[in-house]
């Protein structure tokens, strides 16, 4: 793999070098019309997708390389293995909501396990459930042209795009499939809904849309519901005059304690409907307080961890503690080095970078429920915006299933975190380097223009 550096400066491998310099285009807007209608109905209003979320859709590609994608993939093994000793779940559960014990049998659909690349390979930020853009995003991946020149490999013609899209498509429902299988066996499915608060109003109810009709293209009846409006009658959870028998929970109530997701919650208590993810996956993956156990080398050898995964969990976990009062000091004093986040938040929301910090709102830290963790610089991006070159950030999602990752996208961003309202910002495909895929393209074209690594 190539590698450059400007003097004093940590060397940049061949993605780094990519998405430094090569600002190409590559999103092509009538192949993603093609795959919106081929993901859902040609005249429904995702055709209109562009113009309603115009910063949905970063018009280019993440470029990163073949050791981080397989860093990646085990750092997700290796936390999956912990997750699934009985030690840490009981250790988990034992402070979790009563709600978070039941076990039905569903895994969980759509975790997302969040990094940072940079000079120490990729950190793991923040897990999450019910992690938004899956299926967005196999629509964008197969909408790309090649860059650099034609430098790099071509994009798929039409035809093997569709299918490329098909296979993604029949990944996900093969999920659903054995999420259902997993607490009902070979019982038949009747109804699979997607919920959320007002799911019409999300900002990502497109996907919602497409994920009906990739449903109900493989044969499962299926709908959209707000959760307010499900009713629990005779022993069954009802939307209007349909038994709902699986629902994909989109919910940010992660324990159902919200009163108009009661019907819900009864219905989850009882095992009568199918909910996946559901509170248990977000008690034992999501919760912040798990990353201040996957750095505590101690506990988890005393749990028979393994050496090796051990040895991946210190690689990619940056150092997170809990905030305490008698902490607060010292983490005041260290505050320019660290990030601060609710151990119940999600998206960003209450998330502070230390140097930002106010005395006001570090004393709401200090007296809420948070963790401190290292602050892990973001992946840089330099793309064309309006015929000018901008910075960017962005973050790599995997998204996950049972242990194994399904999709790899990128969330493009300027400012403190993820928020879809910056121009050239948005999802973005990524695209994993092999060992010598670009080596002409770095250096007939990029190497040449290398002088100084890029500042945030």
């Amino acid at each position: 793999m190539s590698t450059v550096s400007a003097p004093g400066s940590t060397p940049l491998h061949d993605a780094g070098i990519l998405n430094l310099h090569c600002p190409c285009r590559t999103r092509d807007d009538q192949r993603l019309l093609r795959q919106l209608a081929g993901a859902a109905k040609p005249d429904g209003p995702l055709q209109s997708l562009l113009q309603t979320h115009p910063h949905l859709f970063s018009a280019t590609t993440v470029f990163i390389s073949g050791a981080e994608a397989a860093t990646i993939a085990a750092a997700v093994a290796a936390i999956e293995r912990v997750f699934a000793l009985p030690a840490y779940q009981t250790h988990v559960l034992a402070s979790a909501p009563p709600i978070a014990r039941a076990d039905f049998g569903p895994v969980g659909v759509f975790m997302g396990f969040d990094f940072h690349l940079g000079a120490n390979g990729p950190q793991l930020i923040e897990i999450n459930t019910n992690a938004g853009g899956g299926l967005l995003n196999t629509v964008l991946a197969q909408a790309q042209l090649a860059c650099c020149n034609a430098r790099l490999p071509e994009a798929p013609a039409p035809d093997d795009a569709d299918r490329q899209r098909q296979r993604q498509e029949q990944t996900f429902v093969d999920m659903f499939v054995a999420e259902w299988k997993k607490q009902r066996g070979n019982a038949r499915m009747g109804s699979l809904f997607i919920v959320d608060d007002a799911p019409a109003q999300q900002y990502l109810a497109p996907e919602f849309v497409l994920f009906q009709e990739m449903f109900q293209r493989h044969g499962l009846a299926s709908g959209i519901a707000d959760a307010s409006n499900l009713v629990w009658r005779d022993g069954k959870l009802w939307h209007d005059d349909t038994v709902i028998d699986m629902i994909y929970n989109r919910l940010t109530d992660f324990y159902l304690e919200a009163p108009e997701h009661a019907a819900l919650r009864q219905a989850y208590e009882a095992g009568a409907v199918v909910l996946t993810p559901h509170p248990r996956a977000h008690a034992l993956h999501a919760s912040k307080s798990n990353l201040v156990i996957l750095c505590d080398e101690k506990q988890l050898a005393s749990w028979g961890v393994p050496a090796g995964d051990r040895e991946v969990l210190q690689a990619v976990v940056p150092a997170t503690q809990r905030v305490t009062a008698a902490d607060a000091d010292d983490l005041w004093s260290r505050r320019r080095q660290l990030f601060f986040k609710p151990v119940g938040g999600y998206a960003g929301k209450a998330a502070y970078r230390g140097d930002k910090l106010t005395r006001r709102v570090w004393a709401d830290i200090v007296a809420g429920d948070f963790v401190a963790q290292a602050l892990v610089v973001p992946g840089q991006r330099r793309i064309a915006v309006n015929g000018a070159l901008s910075d960017f950030k962005f973050d790599i999602r995997a998204y996950t299933y049972a242990a194994s990752v399904q999709l790899l996208a990128a969330r493009m961003y300027a400012g403190q975190t993820t928020n879809f309202r910056t121009e050239g910002g948005g999802f973005a495909p990524v695209k994993i380097l092999g060992e010598t895929g670009c080596s002409n393209c770095f250096n007939t074209t990029l190497k040449p223009l290398y002088t100084t690594p890029f500042h945030a």
